[in-house]
């Protein structure tokens, strides 16, 4: 049996250090630096690549996290957008059009061109699957001089917004010409990607051709760390400078100065399958929906360093708890009778195994028969979309591609959805998602994003459970590193070890 993290020995932390001790050691073709005396940045990543980094898929938000593969327009702390290699835009009617910026190249030192820009974003649009930012989105990218169109089936308020997303990098042409697209020096930003060992590490050194300012430290050196206690205790050592998503149960052995805490746009969700088996019934998702004690998920699994949820938004939308109506005309909680159920998670997030086995026992409790079934996320995501399990628990970023959470919404909830774990098929829901979808940005939007969140809710299909608070470990040495809410930026140009 699984024993929860926080029963971990002072052995097994120590063990953890053992396996990771010399794996952040420089190879000899990425422990240059640019002469300077610089340090290089040792990172701890949590999960390893799923598609060998390509950018059309969830590897793009590494890429952007290490500050190497750049969009055309980047999002502010109030997610409006702002320009990157794109220096301006204006909409007409369904066509935006972009200004692309002059004196940028690529790592390969190729030039940034419109050209260039429309070849990437046709790569996204062709890609089968799409990227999730473009869930049904058409669009299509034609080269004017310095300038993109960017046009789509209909008018689209977040274009700009769209195109910050990671997975609509824009690359060089070598990118695209094996069988996967591979950001290995070919992206634009501060860092150029060296070198990849499939899941396990990968290199960057600085790029002193980068159109915007000179990164401070001369590389950065990657490890990928799915287990949680390892990447706790390569801070602990001295072998991370960097540990990306610390376990809550491992916070409190690091020093209160290594730490740092920040809401998230991120819902600790259970997913009911209503395709088929005792979930398909409405009034048993309801059952489990009434049997789930959040509180206790919040103060016996995260120790009190997340957020219990009211609605699949939270505190990091502020907006959503002032806009959201109450409960009432929820579906009535029909009689578990014994029906067995198999819940599915993941251990990449080394909270979640604790919250099966506690969601294990309060459905068992209301009557439900419950199994579990734990694996690594890259082993478990393709049966879960497939709808293979009963329930699966899911941390889920709500704005992570556009800063919008419609787009979120669509894709677990609406029926075409490329995310849709709970094999959701409901017109009411649809169309909500196309009345949010379709709305201007602003205070419409907002309203017509929550009455979508509602019209999901009705159905049960998911019970978000609690909003985690992302806890991010720094040496203390480290100098400027970001704490993003979105998760898009990690190392940026201004970050260095002392």
């Amino acid at each position: 049996m699984r024993l929860p993290a926080r029963l971990l020995s002072a052995s097994a932390v120590s063990a953890a250090s053992v396996l990771l001790s010399g794996c952040f050691a420089a190879t000899d073709s990425t422990s240059t630096g640019a002469g300077d005396g610089g340090k290089r940045i040792r990172v701890a990543m949590m999960q390893p690549p799923r598609s060998g980094l390509s950018p059309l898929s969830d590897d793009a938000f590494k890429l952007s996290r290490w500050s190497t593969a750049e969009t055309l327009v980047r999002l502010d702390a109030n997610g409006d957008a702002r320009p990157a290699l794109s220096t301006g835009w204006k909409q007409s009617g369904k066509t935006w059009t972009f200004t692309v910026r002059d004196g940028v190249t690529f790592h390969d030192g190729t030039k940034l061109t419109a050209d260039a820009v429309v070849r990437s974003l046709s790569e996204a649009t062709s890609a089968s699957p799409k990227p999730r930012i473009l869930d049904g989105v058409e669009l299509t990218a034609k080269a004017h001089g310095d300038k993109v169109a960017v046009t789509t089936a209909t008018e689209d308020p977040l274009v700009p917004q769209r195109l910050s997303s990671p997975q609509l990098s824009i690359l060089a042409a070598k990118a695209y010409k094996g069988k996967t697209v591979s950001p290995v020096g070919t992206g634009t930003g501060p860092f150029e990607l060296t070198g990849v060992k499939g899941t396990s590490s990968a290199a960057l050194n600085r790029y002193d051709g980068y159109w915007g300012k000179k990164a401070k430290s001369p590389g950065i050196d990657v490890k990928f760390v799915p287990d949680g206690t390892a990447r706790a205790a390569a801070l602990r050592s001295g072998e991370a400078d960097i540990a990306e998503a610390v376990p809550v149960s491992q916070a409190s052995l690091l020093d209160e100065d290594q730490i740092t805490e920040v809401p998230m746009p991120r819902t600790n969700t259970l997913y009911l399958n209503t395709g088929k088996g005792p979930f398909k019934s409405p009034a048993i998702r309801a059952a489990a929906r009434e049997a789930i004690d959040a509180k206790s998920l919040v103060k016996g699994v995260y120790e009190g360093r997340a957020d219990v949820a009211d609605g699949l938004l939270g505190p990091a939308l502020p907006w959503a708890a002032d806009l959201r109506p109450s409960d009432a005309g929820r579906t009535k909680a029909g009689d578990p009778d014994g029906a067995t159920i198999t819940i599915g998670t993941f251990t990449d997030r080394a909270e979640l195994p604790e919250v099966a086995a506690t969601l294990q026992q309060q459905l068992q409790k209301a009557g439900f028969k419950v199994k579990l079934e734990v694996r690594e996320y890259a082993a478990i995501e393709s049966d879960a979309l497939a709808g293979e399990f009963d329930a699966f628990i899911l941390s889920r970023a709500t704005i992570l591609d556009s800063g919008d959470p419609a787009a979120y919404l669509y894709s677990d909830f609406g029926s075409e959805g490329s995310f849709n774990i709970s094999r959701l098929n409901d017109a009411a829901v649809d169309k909500a998602l196309a009345k949010a979808s379709a709305a201007p940005a602003g205070e419409a939007r907002r309203k017509a994003v929550i009455e979508a969140e509602s019209a999901v809710l009705g159905t049960d299909a998911a019970v978000p459970m609690l909003h985690e608070r992302v806890i991010q470990g720094d040496a203390t040495s480290v100098v400027d590193a970001a704490h993003d809410p979105r998760e898009r930026e990690l190392v940026t140009a201004g970050t260095y070890v002392k």
